[in-house]
Formats: structure tokens, C-alpha cells, sequence
């Protein structure tokens, strides 16, 4: 019985991931740090108001963990300085709007 509660433990956590990939990020504040450190850059690559970056029809990120990493790949090129929480917080934020990771 307790290895039988211990799996459905595991299940529901993994599917509380996989349902929200982001779930600790606060969109609210990802958005105020994207538009203070991304947008110039991807205006500046996509013309327009950047967003183009994640519209693409060739867009390269196809994964929530393909996000993670490109914000952070991101955020060391830029030296935008962001812990991994702000991180967290962007994520939520470009999931929310553009990407529908779940």
C-alpha cells in the first residue's frame, strides 16, 4: 500500500510539472524584466516591437526546457545580472504569452 501511494505521489508531482513548467515564475514580473532587458535587443534583430523572435514560423525553441535555457543563455550574453528565480519569472511570462509549454 505505501509503494502504491508513493507512485501516485510521483505521478500527480509529475504531472503538476509537466501542466506547468514554469509554475514557480510570476509572468506579472517576467514581463516588467523582458521589456527592460530583451526588447531592445530583439527589436534591434526582428524590427517591429521584437516580438517576431517568438512568432517565427522557424522559431528554434520547441520545449520548456529549450526555453530555460535560451533565457539563460540570454541572460549571461546580456549580463542582464538576473538570478535564477528572474529567470523563472521571464519564463512564465513568454510561456504565458507566446509559448503554451504545459
Amino acid at each position: 500500500m505505501k509503494s502504491l501511494m508513493v507512485l501516485f505521489a510521483a505521478a500527480t508531482l509529475s504531472a503538476a510539472v509537466q501542466a506547468a513548467p514554469f509554475a514557480k515564475g510570476d509572468p506579472r514580473i517576467g514581463k516588467t524584466l523582458h521589456d527592460k532587458a530583451c526588447t531592445s535587443c530583439h527589436i534591434g534583430m526582428f524590427g517591429g516591437d521584437g516580438s517576431g523572435i517568438y512568432t517565427r514560423a522557424d522559431r528554434k525553441t520547441k520545449t520548456a526546457q529549450q526555453l530555460a535555457a535560451r533565457i539563460s543563455g540570454c541572460n549571461a550574453n546580456t549580463g542582464a545580472g538576473w538570478f535564477p528565480e528572474d529567470e523563472a519569472h521571464v519564463a512564465a511570462w513568454l510561456n504565458q504569452q507566446y509559448y503554451k509549454f504545459k
